[in-house]
């Protein structure tokens, strides 16, 4: 999981009381970490302020001048929809370069027990090539399949024939003779029959480059059932609408969006703004009083949400405020339902680093404890409590169920405790302490509950992951440990949030990984794959999803028992979203985007670890969660807020 560095502390982190016990890795924004693979870009086109002379393409099409919407401080009004897309050069940014890597399972470290999360032998398709004749590696009873040397079962064994107690003895000549013509029959007969096992996989589907998991074998259906998205006649999608990056003068959190049926939220400037699915106009602004600083990834069934935000404007030299308001939103009407905000065992406001949503409870963690509200009402449900033990919630995660994530103990002895809870009355339903050398823990699925930690710093790559831990919720038992090591896995958690992680997707009984980059089928294509590991067992599966030459497939969510995935594409083509059958591992193309030179630049110019990207019925939306002051130097390429295709 070898990653670019984690990105500074967003502005709502007080700078003066951190955690002592915090260990944030230090390193680029994600802004630096693009202007480190591209040219520096110049200044985005900001609110207010005309966009400066160069090739204009009629209104409407990608590349075009835009005005900023509403919320960035721009006036009001409808841009036109958007036409036939005439791409236009130079727009975008450069492919970022693949990043290095081999992922795939091996046997446990020295010392580590066998059976313990550790896969004990690399699943089928992994690893180097056997030669021919050797024995299989693999676990038995599996056949092989994918790369390297097939090892059948019944191989026969060549050998000179022998002469025999009852027979004539041959002479040298023809013994010389008999060994030549065995010798040519062993070379034709191993050429052949390698030459027909890669091609006599029953399990491969040529069109796609997958394979089907065990699972999917004799008609089974996946675990969680079919999914929702269907595949269009044409996959081939257009850009929907851009939208140019706001001008700021700090480095600026703008994570969240969310996907309605008739309407795109995303996080503005000291504001959310709710835009058109097809046309990208603007619907309707949230104005806030401060900026947003916390977004819930989660939503209840009628498409409320909650947000944390700063109680006034940051303005410079300081550009700082805490973060202390809550508020809760109806993303179909575009209403701030309520705003609040509470005192923690300290004076002031608590301040929060992040906020999530669990049935109808908000709740919010940070540095000085959790508080939790009623989704419909904003009435305190809990609140930080002092603790013997020193204990407060870093953050929760949400969705199916509420889990804490506590920190407990004294500085230099402290442990981080997993606690599902009672979303009324917070509190715990069971607890799991963490293995000693965790400080923090990020939790990827709350049903079942799985959670990552990076377990002495052992990942050593900034990833945040050496470990899944897979925990019973109604004992608060270990049941399995999955070792994710970084140089094969491309999973990633901030190290210090709770719920943060991406590119890990839970669903039928199984956590979803992508591998690190390695070699492709060609001598100078680079590629990576999506596989799984069985959640009550901890062992890999023979589950794999291929990427395709000079694609990166990253799973993004479940889809019934279906995974959708997004495929970053190479220099010459745009990117693709598909379905992987949960069952077969066949992969179904829901969207194939424009490979014109002009779009592709635009995006792939969204930074792989720093981007949000939604997919919903036929509609794909990239976005920026975080802007920084532009240099004012590099290329002239535009840089976008968010970047929308559709199919239909």
């Amino acid at each position: 999981m070898t990653q670019p560095p984690q990105p500074p502390q967003p502005p709502h982190q007080p700078p003066q009381q951190p955690d002592q016990s915090a260990q944030a890795p230090n390193g680029p924004s994600p802004q630096s970490d693009r202007l480190a693979k591209t040219p520096e870009q110049p200044a985005p086109q900001g609110p207010g302020t005309p966009h400066p002379p160069g090739p204009q393409a009629p209104q409407g099409t990608f590349g075009a001048p835009q005005e900023p919407a509403p919320g960035f401080g721009a006036p009001q009004g409808a841009p036109p929809p958007p036409a036939q897309q005439t791409p236009a050069p130079g727009f975008g940014a450069p492919t970022q370069p693949p990043q290095p890597g081999y992922g795939y399972p091996q046997t446990p470290p020295p010392g580590q027990p066998a059976g313990y999360g550790y896969p004990q032998t690399a699943p089928p398709g992994y690893g180097y090539p056997q030669a021919p004749g050797q024995p299989p590696t693999q676990p038995m009873g599996q056949q092989p399949y994918g790369h390297g040397y097939p090892t059948r079962p019944g191989q026969p064994t060549y050998a000179p024939p022998q002469g025999g107690s009852g027979g004539k003895k041959l002479s040298t000549q023809a013994q010389i003779v008999i060994a030549a013509v065995v010798a040519v029959v062993l070379i034709v007969a191993g050429g052949v029959w390698f030459a027909a096992s890669k091609d006599d996989d029953p399990k491969k589907d040529e069109a796609t480059g997958s394979t089907a998991g065990t699972d999917g074998d004799d008609g089974k259906t996946a675990a969680d059932g079919p999914g929702k998205e269907k595949a269009p006649n044409d996959p081939a999608s257009k850009v929907a609408f851009q939208l140019p990056q706001p001008k700021v003068t700090d480095v600026t959190d703008v994570a969240g969006s969310w996907v309605t049926d008739s309407t795109y939220v995303k996080t503005g400037i000291n504001s959310v703004v709710g835009y058109d699915l097809a046309k990208g106009t603007v619907k309707w602004t949230i104005p806030l009083p401060g900026q947003v600083c916390a977004a819930s990834r989660h939503t209840t069934k009628d498409n409320k949400t909650a947000i944390a935000f700063e109680a006034a404007k940051a303005v410079p030299p300081k550009n700082y405020q805490p973060c202390t308001e809550v508020g809760a939103i109806d993303l179909n009407t575009g209403k701030l339902l309520w705003t609040k905000s509470s005192t923690g065992t300290g004076d002031g406001k608590v301040r929060y680093n992040e906020v999530t949503v669990s049935g109808n409870t908000v709740a919010g963690g940070g540095t000085e404890g959790g508080v939790a509200y009623d989704l419909a009402t904003g009435a305190v449900r809990w609140k930080p409590q002092a603790d013997t033990e020193g204990c407060y919630d870093m953050g929760y995660g949400g969705g199916e169920a509420l889990v804490a994530a506590r920190k407990c103990g004294q500085y230099g002895s402290r442990y981080v405790v997993i606690q599902p809870l009672n979303p009324q009355t917070g509190a715990p339903l069971s607890s799991f302490k963490m293995p000693t050398g965790v400080e923090y823990a990020s939790i990827v699925s709350t049903k079942p509950l799985v959670v990552a930690a990076d377990v002495g710093d052992t990942a050593g790559d900034g990833s945040g992951i050496s470990d899944f831990f897979v925990i019973d919720e109604k004992t608060g038992k270990l049941k399995v440990k999955i070792a994710a090591d970084a140089d094969r896995y491309a999973a990633r958690c901030a190290s210090t949030e709770v719920e943060s992680c991406q590119r890990a997707v839970v669903g039928n009984g199984r956590l979803y990984l992508p591998t690190e980059e390695h070699d492709g089928s060609q001598d100078t294509s680079d590629t990576n794959e999506i596989v799984s590991f069985d959640l009550n067992t901890g062992k890999a599966t023979t589950d794999k999803a291929e990427a395709g030459d000079d694609y990166t497939i990253q799973p993004l969510r479940m889809d019934g028992g279906n995974i959708i995935a997004y495929k970053r594409p190479p220099y010459d083509k745009g990117g693709q979203i598909v379905s992987i059958d949960g069952a077969t591992f066949k992969q179904t193309v829901l969207m194939e985007n424009p490979a014109d030179e002009a779009v592709r630049k635009a995006e792939t110019g969204f930074s792989q670890d720093y981007a949000e990207i939604r997919y919903a019925a036929g509609r794909l939306f990239i976005s920026e969660t975080m802007l920084s002051k532009p240099s004012g130097i590099g290329s002239n390429d535009p840089e976008y807020l968010v970047l929308s295709y559709a199919t239909d």
